[in-house]
């Protein structure tokens, strides 16, 4: 992307291409004066009801990441102000692959949705928006400790293993997401996609690790509270954005369990409130068990059960060997000896060699376009390991560029040919490549034969880790699967844009302090044109109550909110929200100032 936009900040700048792929242009201006007035309803929300149960740093951390509670930010103030803190944001299309966003989070930058929720979900959306991301992740970034927990849990999850199941999850949540938000959707087209995504999920088998590093992610990042179990505060982005949510959630019926490896056995929900929430007494918590869960992943466990997960995933992840060498592509077999140890590996399709995250040369997936395999394991009757060789010592047991050799590996593959070359990298020796070479099993299965070519055979006792994705994503150009689903772009009809104009036109009145006397005619267009309204008419409230201008219109508009607020039930908590804000301005916060 030579017209890549890294706003200045040294974090977006680092960013790799396989990352860039899922930036879009935010396009400020496409945000409407109701999208404008929906951040500031909720903002004004959340700032009112989270001074109270907020962990301490979110009102000072949501001037440190450059939010205001007056406007949708702008990813250049955000940039500019998360960078002193050596964090970045940049905006994506709706949910984007858990891989992705891991990485994101690894390399110290806030992924945030571009869009915003329309009014009618304005208490919660199922999708990801700008409120969730910028309002509920931004804020908690100053904290030290936590941030330091965000880049390690990011750093761990892009290495977790997938299950394919995993996959057909992540697209039917998008799918649900995308079309929960999108306006004059079919109802019929929902309960499919919702029946859809029901299936997927109960249907799932054993959880994959990334599906078990999701539930620690949402059970902390998410919905996580700090402190006791009396009287925990917020700091899970999930709750911090969702006024409906962060105000239940409080509620003593709401179990609080305290939060350690025992967590990861709790699934969750995306559509529903959630029944218990985690408590964590401190961050360091966090990493501690993040740190144990680690332990028991592929990247840092390896053997047999590792190469299994991997032939599982039917996608591309990476085997290294004991020796370094990294072995990338799509696994389809294992061989296991009676001890549970790998004796060889073997991919299928284009697969790429590399070490310490570099390919090496003339190792790419063009090359291997056909698949790997090679044998795992010590040679029989030789002590020292083949990998710890040098090249004086590989010449001692025959092994030398231009002889032919014969090696046979204690598991019993045989391998005959011509040395072609020798690779050795960090001390080790890690490949040594055949011609008219034939390589068979103890049985006598043919593995390899001199017609396919040249045999490339890693050297290496074990394999040591396996993970998701491949060692060098750059040169394997694992240009991520981007899903094609992309979120719907709302085209207005001329009353909807009529009544944008008179959402304008009341900010105009409230910032300027001028032309109050034009309320009176606007709330008359309001209540002809607009019934199904009701946050333009609070702003008009808003502006009467605080400027005394006309005591008789602000009886009015208040009579009116409160039959709308008797009558229309799904707008009650919302009004009578907002009438408290209105007697309990959020004053301190209104002006942002660095």
């Amino acid at each position: 992307m030579s017209d890549f936009n890294d706003f200045n900040n040294e974090q977006v700048a680092k960013l790799p291409k396989h990352l860039r792929q899922f930036i879009v242009e935010q396009n400020y201006e496409k945000y409407t004066p109701i999208d404008q007035a929906v951040w500031r309803y909720v903002m004004r929300q959340n700032y009112s009801y989270l001074k109270h149960v907020a962990y301490y740093p979110y009102i000072t951390g949501l001037q440190r990441a450059g939010l205001s509670i007056e406007y949708i930010p702008d990813l250049q103030t955000m940039n500019d102000n998360l960078g002193k803190i050596g964090w970045g944001a940049v905006t994506v299309d709706g949910f984007i692959p858990p891989a992705a966003f891991m990485e994101y989070q690894a390399y110290r930058v806030l992924v945030i949705a571009a869009d915003i929720r329309q009014i009618n979900h304005i208490e919660y959306t199922p999708a990801p928006d700008i409120i969730h991301e910028s309002a509920g992740h931004a804020p908690i970034i100053a904290d030290t400790d936590y941030n330091a927990y965000l880049s390690y849990f990011g750093s761990i999850g892009a290495k977790a293993m997938f299950s394919s199941k995993d996959f057909e999850l992540y697209e039917a949540i998008r799918k649900l997401s995308i079309l929960k938000e999108a306006v004059n959707i079919d109802e019929v087209e929902i309960a499919k996609a919702e029946k859809e995504l029901k299936f997927i999920s109960e249907n799932m088998g054993e959880p994959s690790e990334m599906a078990l590093l999701g539930r620690l992610h949402w059970w902390t990042v998410e919905y996580g509270l700090i402190g006791t179990l009396d009287n925990p505060k917020i700091y899970g982005a999930g709750l911090l954005s969702s006024i409906g949510e962060s105000a239940t959630c409080m509620d003593p019926k709401i179990k609080k369990l305290w939060y350690d490896m025992n967590t990861v056995n709790y699934a969750y929900d995306i559509t529903q409130e959630q029944p218990q929430l985690f408590v964590t007494p401190t961050f360091q918590n966090l990493i501690d068990v993040l740190e144990a869960f680690a332990d028991t992943m592929a990247f840092r466990r390896g053997g047999s059960e590792s190469i299994l997960k991997a032939i599982e995933c039917k996608n591309p992840s990476t085997a290294v060997y004991s020796s370094g060498i990294q072995v990338t592509g799509v696994f389809t077999d294992v061989g296991i000896s009676k001890d549970d140890e790998v004796t060889f590996i073997k991919t299928t399709g284009q697969s790429a060699l590399a070490f310490d995250g570099k390919e090496l040369d003339g190792h790419s997936k063009h090359y291997h376009k056909d698949g790997f395999s090679s044998p795992v394991g010590k040679l029989k009757n030789v002590e020292k390991l083949l990998e710890d060789h040098s090249l004086a010592d590989l010449a001692s047991l025959g092994i030398e560029v231009g002889l032919s050799t014969s090696l046979t590996f204690e598991s019993g593959i045989h391998v005959d040919g011509k040395v072609k070359e020798i690779i050795c990298k960090g001390g080790k020796t890690i490949l040594i490549a055949f011609e008219d070479c034939t390589v068979k099993e103890a049985n006598g299965n043919v593995l390899f034969q001199p017609e396919w070519g040249t045999y490339d055979m890693a050297v290496g006792e074990k394999i040591v880790s396996v993970f998701n994705g491949a060692a060098d994503k750059d040169a394997y150009e694992e240009i991520t699967y981007v899903s094609q689903q992309l979120t719907h772009k709302i085209v207005y009809d001329g009353p909807t844009k009529q009544l944008h104009s008179l959402y304008q036109e009341v900010r105009d009145i409230r910032e300027t302090g001028q032309g109050t006397e034009k309320l009176a005619e606007i709330f008359a267009e309001l209540k002809t044109n607009f019934r199904h309204d009701w946050l333009c008419a609070l702003q008009i409230l808003e502006i009467l109550h605080h400027s005394s201008s006309n005591p008789a219109l602000e009886k009015e508009v208040r009579i009116y909110l409160e039959m709308k607020a008797a009558n229309e039930k799904e707008f009650s908590k919302l009004i009578n929200d907002g009438f408290h804000v209105i007697a309990n301005p959020v004053t301190q916060l209104i002006t942002m100032e660095d």
